[in-house]
């Protein structure tokens, strides 16, 4: 192949059906090349690797895919979004404004959400329709026009390019899900955390999703675990009919269990010690529900997984402890900490983060 965006590598070839799972497992061994795009035709999936895979790791993949080849093939780097904006809006922005072209872009489904400096909202379309001439797997670019406010955590959002929508089909590790980001919460940016926490489930486990959504973590949790029950609840009556279609749409009626209500009334009327394990996505106020989380976690103790919001100069020991004295006040104990980790940066010196706990 003689196109220079493509290059040569290195890479793993497994069956179609497989390649979400081989793309996983190569990541966590650390062989993936992020730089470049996964190719495929129309029996196989290839992924290309950073270096060649050592002998252990070989037979770690072998046996999780006994139909696996090495190769060696032609792969398109990947574009850099700055850059290639950069090159598409080149002379239909001044230059002294170059540099606030975007630099992400949150990808939900086929729609794109895009945060534009105040100093080009006068450009915005311009910058919509360059996204839709980079990305041409996108359909709709939406204009960030405030932060995630209300009790819904919902983000006013503008249409400045493409199809006028803001529902679409979002796929995330082998899950499908209805999403409408004028009605319900979601971000793309937690799919790491999605899976995570779905691998760590253990059998026959009990799960309480407090704050659900759609159901990124539930329904992730049911696809993976047939003998799991979760409970997802959300306050948001529209969240709920969307995660409804998504325990239908992913085949899971039989494990996830969505409830619209309360979090604090659905614990106290009906989950009061139940759970082995709660999950706790709602950084903007989470700290006001760990009591409802401790009443919900069975007597013999479980996890807790508490997302939060951190900002300079307070630190993880110092949210560790004020969650630890937030459960003892609730009348339970922190017995150890599995994870304490910042997540993602949402602003200039602030974080979002996870504590994974075990409580009694």
């Amino acid at each position: 192949m003689t196109d220079a965006a493509s290059k040569q590598s290195n890479c793993l070839s497994v069956p179609k059906g497989f390649g979400d799972k081989a793309k996983r497992v190569a990541t966590e061994l650390g062989l993936v090349n992020k730089e470049l795009e996964i190719a495929k035709d129309n029996d196989r999936i290839y992924i290309p690797l950073i270096r060649q895979a050592r002998p252990e790791e070989m037979l770690q993949l072998q046996k999780v895919f006994p139909d696996l080849n090495f190769a060696v093939c032609s792969f398109r780097e990947k574009q850099n979004i700055n850059t290639s904006l950069e090159v598409t809006l080149e002379k239909e922005l001044p230059s002294t404004l170059m540099h606030l072209v975007p630099r992400a872009l949150d990808v939900i489904g086929d729609i794109a959400v895009v945060e534009v400096a105040p100093e080009l909202i006068e450009y915005k379309k311009v910058i919509g329709e360059a996204i839709l001439k980079v990305h041409p797997n996108i359909k709709s670019v939406l204009a960030k026009t405030g932060a995630v406010t209300g009790i819904y955590r919902l983000r006013q959002v503008e249409h400045i390019a493409g199809e006028q929508k803001t529902a679409t089909i979002h796929k995330e590790y082998g899950c499908s899900f209805n999403v409408d980001v004028a009605k319900a919460y979601f971000s793309p940016r937690l799919s790491t955390e999605h899976k995570r926490v779905s691998l760590i489930v253990q059998s026959n486990e009990t799960v309480l999703d407090l704050f659900a959504g759609v159901g990124p973590f539930s329904i992730l949790i049911g696809k993976n675990h047939v003998d799991s029950r979760v409970y997802a609840v959300d306050l948001n009556p529209y969240a709920i009919e969307l995660l409804k279609k998504n325990v239908r749409l992913n085949r899971v009626e039989n494990r996830v269990f969505p409830i619209v209500g309360d979090a604090r009334q659905v614990v106290h009327q009906k989950l009061a010690q139940t759970a082995n394990r709660v999950i706790m996505n709602l950084p903007e106020r989470a700290d006001t529900f760990i009591d409802v989380a401790c009443s919900a976690v069975k007597p013999g103790g479980g996890i807790i997984h508490f997302y939060g919001f951190l900002k300079y100069p307070d630190s993880i020991e110092d949210s560790k402890k004020k969650f630890a004295a937030a459960v003892k006040e609730s009348g339970r104990q922190v017995i150890e900490f599995l994870c304490a980790k910042g997540i993602r940066e949402t602003a200039p010196f602030e974080w979002q983060f996870v504590l994974d706990s075990r409580i009694l």
